[in-house]
């Protein structure tokens, strides 16, 4: 089998992912919205359980509930009620309704896993041209708008005062990610989203010096692990999305582990 043809456009739209990937998860770490991905992600679900019911293609889906998900967080927004807590309660509400929805839909059943799991393999060159523009406009929109992600994801109050208007750069963020969530259903499904974007982040966080030097690092932990992952699927014969966040689980307890046992030696040296 030629194991490079079979595998270069998954790799291709991997490799790209991940100019999303790497920034977005730093972001997500250093203003603690990591489970915002988690909550999108079980909003796939039933995105994909509607297109199903309306005959739609299933990033329509999709894209509608992320869309809905990020305005209904933006009406509900109240000093009263913490963020994590309105996470927990619209993650739940969406997982139950999607898991309804997809009982409802038997033709739906035998694709569940592609969704839950993702099915990077599944694509093809075709696909690639709506992807590779996705990407870029999203892209174009976080760099445009970097230099204030960064300074509210620092020090949001500072920020504020700076002149940078922390709602409507909140809304950008929460956009862009609802547009990576279309894009990665098919990589690593609904239960992984948020491993592909968490994991990476965390890894560069163990050796980075600068927010810059943090987002290159993830950058790079994410593209090893798209590779190894896409290639142990293959050779293993497992499920893609699982594979590629067990190398990047693997990669990052390596690397935690190896610090440590460096930070003994030198205590134990000096």
């Amino acid at each position: 089998m030629d194991y490079i043809s079979l595998l270069a456009p998954a790799w291709t739209m991997g490799a790209l992912l991940v100019f999303l990937t790497a920034p977005l998860g730093c972001l997500m770490l250093w203003r603690r919205m990591s489970f915002f991905a988690d909550t999108l992600a079980h909003g796939t679900l039933l995105g994909v359980a509607m297109a199903g019911l309306l005959a739609l293609p299933y990033w329509a889906g999709v894209l509608s509930v992320s869309g809905l998900l990020v305005l209904i967080l933006w009406v509900l927004q109240d000093r009263r009620l913490p963020t994590d807590a309105l996470l927990a309660l619209c993650s739940s509400a969406l997982l139950c309704s999607g898991l309804l929805l997809v009982n409802q839909l038997p033709a739906l059943r035998p694709e569940l896993i592609g969704y839950l799991f993702g099915d990077l393999l599944a694509l093809n060159w075709a696909d690639l041209p709506i992807l590779l523009t996705a990407i870029i406009a999203g892209v174009g929109i976080l760099v445009w708008n970097w230099k204030y992600q960064l300074r509210l994801a620092i020090d949001s109050d500072m920020a504020a005062s700076e002149g940078v208007h922390a709602g409507g750069q909140r809304l950008i963020f929460m956009l862009i990610l609802a547009l990576f969530t279309v894009l990665a259903l098919k990589a690593v499904g609904t239960l992984l989203m948020g491993a592909l974007l968490v994991i990476p982040a965390l890894t560069a966080r163990l050796w980075a010096r600068s927010p810059h030097h943090m987002v290159g690092l993830a950058f790079v932990f994410a593209q090893v692990g798209i590779a190894g992952g896409l290639w142990g699927s293959v050779w293993l014969n497992i499920a893609t999305g699982a594979s590629i966040v067990l190398v990047m689980a693997i990669v990052f307890g390596v690397l935690f582990v190896g610090q440590k046992v460096k930070a003994k030696q030198l205590v134990a040296s000096s």
